[in-house]
């Protein structure tokens, strides 16, 4: 039997790169995007834009706008909504077996059962007048939800939570106010194929592994991809075997990457591959930010560079930049592709640039 890849870190860090749609060619739309990142974060948090719209520009540039997203989820139907992420609908027979058994939690499930009325009555409301918010729908629980968190008492919120998971409710769209929820039979497709649960697992499985093009062996990635060992790191990895069939040159580019981006989303990973210390620290207090509320990692190339701190101040109608922080210094060349990136994004957003270059 043959024995493990061996890659040197600047290898694994392209790999991790490229299989995220962050280097050259870029990609040709949001299918494409989804079906290659698996899932894409959703997040309204927009110190800069809402995750999604973020993820979507770095790997589209210019021709992504944010319309262009409302339209495959709420019109043409490619992607929907659950779990916290938008997913391709052709990929909701792997997500079934998962919907299925939820809730998970004993607690959660007693109190499901004992508000069966409440159900069917949330239910029958989405039939008759969905899709509708939250706030739309009577909250008529024989239980009350008890929670130390800002759950309680939501009935309603909860109930919803409950139906989405089990894939008995779904997000139709968004608006102004937030999710619009619709009984699933009219937001899902009702020939879509099933897919065995086992069958389904080591898809995801395989998926995942694609999305990442490496990770550490452990769980359900253990047992797809190939093994593999990266110079000066410790331990096992999976590495995607279509990846390292790929016989392209690796072309970087620099990115603006979003805070909640896969890229970065394993801090471990992120510092054994490419050397590289972050957090988001926007529930810090100000005194205690190093690099700022929501600062931006800096991709250049296979190596990441610094963290860009800036604020979209859209009543002011400017990109503002309070600092961008160089790890160990920008080249000429380097900063040059930074300055070039900001005064892209800005002017994506339609702002003026507010403190750099």
């Amino acid at each position: 039997m043959p024995g493990p890849v061996r890659l040197s870190r600047r290898d694994a860090r392209r790999l991790a790169v490229r299989a995220q749609l962050l280097s050259e060619p870029r990609p040709a739309g949001i299918v494409e995007v989804a079906y290659a990142l698996t899932v894409v974060p959703v997040d309204p948090t927009a110190a800069i834009m809402p995750s999604a719209d973020h993820i979507l520009y770095s790997r589209l540039g210019w021709p992504y706008l944010p319309a262009d997203l409302r339209q495959a989820v709420e019109g043409d139907r490619d992607l929907f909504e659950w779990d916290g992420s938008y997913r391709l609908m052709s990929d909701l027979p792997l997500y079934r077996a998962i919907m299925a058994p939820r809730p998970e939690y004993p607690r959660t499930r007693e109190w499901f059962t004992a508000n069966d009325g409440f159900r069917r009555e949330v239910l029958d409301r989405l039939r008759a007048e969905g899709p509708l918010h939250a706030a739309e729908i009577p909250d008529s629980a024989q239980e009350s939800w008890q929670s130390t968190g800002w759950t309680h008492s939501r009935n309603t919120t909860q109930m919803l939570e409950i139906l989405l998971a089990r894939g008995d409710v779904a997000v139709w769209g968004r608006d102004a106010k937030g999710r619009l929820f619709d009984i699933a039979e009219r937001v899902y497709p009702g020939d879509l194929p099933d897919v065995a649960e086992a069958d389904a697992a080591r898809e995801l499985a395989e998926r995942r592994l694609a999305a990442q093009g490496i990770v550490r062996a452990k769980g359900a990635d253990a047992q797809v991809g190939v093994a593999a060992v990266v110079e000066d790191t410790e331990g096992t990895w999976r590495v995607d075997a279509e990846a390292l069939e790929d016989p392209a040159a690796f072309a970087g580019r620099t990115v603006l990457v979003s805070p909640l981006d896969a890229l970065v989303a394993d801090r471990s990973r992120l510092q054994t591959l490419f050397g590289y210390e972050y957090l988001l620290e926007m529930y810090k207090p100000a005194s205690a930010r190093r690099w700022g509320y929501f600062a931006l990692p800096i991709l250049h190339g296979d190596r990441f560079v610094g963290k860009l701190d800036a604020r979209a101040d859209r009543r002011a109608g400017v990109l503002r930049v309070n600092a961008v922080h160089e790890d160990d210094g920008f080249d000429d060349r380097a900063r040059a592709a930074v300055t070039t990136e900001i005064e892209a994004l800005a002017s994506w957003l339609g702002l003026e640039l507010q403190g750099w270059g």
